[in-house]
């Protein structure tokens, strides 16, 4: 895992809060319509290593895990708070390829266990109100270890915008991604760029949510980069998450790379 930096950017609670109830209302409407042909087509999303390939997910379990990963806030709340932090915010995104089994299983097991609109109208209550009284600073025992409430929030609206993107892939259905779920993924994903090779000689640049910094070499101070990198917030999103390769996006021209350390193709995907 790379070593944590001190967290240098903020998030607004009450604006990611009332994001994730967003978000996670858009994929519940959009649930709700799929017909049970529909559950059944496979998603891009590839089963854990060492797994075959017929256990790959299909869109069933796809909305089982939506709604596994936005009611682990309510579950955690429910269980004893921690004694103390264990993981920072920019810590997990490279905490969370390791718990890729046992969150296959209970992917499937929840999927199993209840037709989409019942799980997600349980899903629903609980995270409205856990959100309505829970505390910033709470501590919950989460799946990768002990997180502020505020934090693990926060880390909701990456898993909300990039399965909501996975389901759009999967169905062509068109979700739609809220503005501020959007912005805090892709802040999110990028900030873990520069954790994962921290320096100033890039410039990262996905408009009009993110810029960061990251990779060793001579530091720019004035002027253009001499190497940029820029994208939009999807592409950024898909290259983070390995959905797409950065040969591919390349020659898709979604991203722009100019200069010689302007290749990232060494450092993604983020997460697993």
């Amino acid at each position: 895992m790379p070593p944590a930096r001190k967290r240098t950017r903020s998030y607004d609670s009450a604006r990611i809060r009332a994001a994730v109830l967003t978000q996670f209302a858009h994929v519940r409407r959009a649930v709700g319509t799929l017909t049970p042909e529909q559950l059944d087509l496979p998603t891009r999303l590839a089963p854990p290593a060492g797994r075959s390939a017929p256990e790959a997910w299909t869109v069933r379990d796809l909305a089982g895990h939506i709604a596994l990963a936005v009611s682990a806030v309510s579950r955690s709340l429910e269980q004893p708070a921690p004694a103390a932090v264990e993981i920072e915010l920019l810590d997990w995104p490279f905490a969370t390829a390791a718990r890729a089994e046992g969150i296959f299983g209970d992917t499937r097991e929840l999927a199993a266990s209840a037709e989409p609109d019942e799980l997600y109208a349980r899903t629903a209550d609980g995270i409205a109100e856990a959100l309505a009284v829970a505390a910033d600073d709470r501590l919950l025992a989460t799946r990768v270890g002990a997180m502020r409430l505020a934090d693990y929030v926060v880390t909701r609206t990456v898993e909300l915008i990039v399965h909501t993107d996975d389901l759009n892939d999967a169905t062509g259905l068109g979700i739609p991604y809220d503005r501020q779920a959007l912005a805090a993924c892709t802040r999110l994903l990028a900030d873990a760029l520069a954790v994962k090779a921290p320096g100033a000689s890039t410039e990262v640049r996905v408009p009009p949510f993110a810029v960061v910094q990251c990779i060793e070499g001579p530091r720019h101070t004035r002027g253009t980069p001499p190497n940029v990198v820029e994208t939009d917030p999807l592409t950024w999103i898909r290259l983070a998450t390995g959905r797409t390769g950065w040969a591919e996006a390349l020659d898709a021209a979604k991203v722009s790379a100019s200069g010689e350390r302007a290749d990232l193709s060494a450092l993604l995907p983020l997460l697993g």
